[in-house]
């Protein structure tokens, strides 16, 4: 199985099964002497942690990162960083009746008729616990541009919905992750609900990056909204991305598309201005559904824990981009 690499100058590469013995990534790419500290990687890893709040997976993991090469005495060597997740509270025979019943949207079918064989455990590498390994990069990117901030939330699910936060970003997003955290009661009541109904429902997440620097894309096929398309379209449950104005563009003149900066999202050409970035991400309600979703252990809704995936894979991005760029200057 090849795909699992992701990057250039900055890359990364996943392993690992949801009911394996441990997941983990390889890094390459990162700088010498970036400060590490193993507690903000930590907090960054609970944030994705599953049976941290109600109405999400009843599975509980640590999620303790084991960081095997590349650190020493909180500093980066240079050299490829090597981190491991153990997996600890597996419950295997919770898939049993999905040996030979394929959820309709997840990679239970075409994983069989791809390789004639899949680890029918929790999806095995499709599932969403592979994305523990992504937020493990997604932290060491930060340290490459720590002044670059990703703000990262849910802006609708299910019947929730709230404008995009722009001026004003919450220092606390509350339980869930949504825009307006004064809604966390609500959408407990409705996810345990869901859960109760063995139904699952989607929605979408936004990002608005502040402080990136000009000059980030590579014409022509490494494009930065390209190359960001890719990476969160990458992440199993997402299915659709746009920036700026995106599909608002379809109903617009270019006259009025024109007249404001701001709708083209921060990125013109492929390449960024200097402006806020703006994306949307629309993510696809969770596939086991019914009685498998009530007796096993599953997420009625994948975006609270989806969000700082999301930013993870935002900032491998930028972080292997100005890597890229900083190679113009050598």
């Amino acid at each position: 199985m090849r795909g699992s690499i992701f990057g250039k100058m900055f890359s990364m590469t996943t392993f690992g099964e949801s009911h394996g013995p441990a997941l983990g990534v390889v890094l390459d790419g990162v700088p010498s002497g970036l400060d590490f500290n193993l507690e903000d990687l930590q907090a960054m890893l609970d944030k994705r942690a599953p049976g941290r709040s109600k109405g999400v997976t009843a599975r509980k993991e640590a999620d303790k990162a084991e960081i095997l090469s590349g650190v020493f005495e909180n500093k980066t060597l240079g050299t490829p960083i090597a981190v491991i997740i153990r997996n600890t509270n597996q419950r295997s025979k919770d898939y049993d009746k999905l040996k030979d019943n394929y959820r309709p949207g997840h990679a239970d079918r075409t994983y069989d008729l791809k390789y004639g064989i899949r680890d029918h455990r929790g999806g095995g590498r499709s599932s969403g616990r592979e994305t523990v390994a992504r937020v493990v990069a997604g932290y060491f990117a930060s340290l490459v541009l720590p002044k670059v901030k990703v703000n990262t939330f849910i802006s609708k699910l299910g019947p929730f919905e709230c404008e995009n936060i722009i001026k004003s970003f919450p220092q606390d997003l509350g339980t869930y992750n949504f825009g307006d955290p004064s809604k966390d009661q609500e959408i407990e009541k409705y996810l345990i609900d869901l859960k109760a109904k063995g139904d699952s429902v989607g929605g979408r997440i936004s990002v608005n990056i502040e402080n990136c620097p000009v000059g980030l894309g590579e014409p022509a096929f490494d494009k930065l909204k390209a190359d960001l398309a890719k990476a969160v379209l990458s992440i199993g449950a997402c299915v659709a991305f746009s920036f700026g104005a995106g599909v608002k563009m379809a109903d617009m003149s270019g006259q009025e598309v024109s007249v404001d900066s701001a709708n083209f999202g921060g990125i013109e050409g492929g390449i960024s201005n200097g402006e806020m970035i703006n994306l949307d991400l629309t993510f696809k309600p969770t596939s086991t559904v019914g009685a498998n979703a009530k007796e096993g252990r599953h997420d009625p809704c994948i975006l609270p824990r989806a969000v700082v995936v999301v930013e993870s894979m935002v900032r491998v991005v930028l972080a292997d981009h100005f890597l890229r760029q900083k190679a113009y200057e050598v």
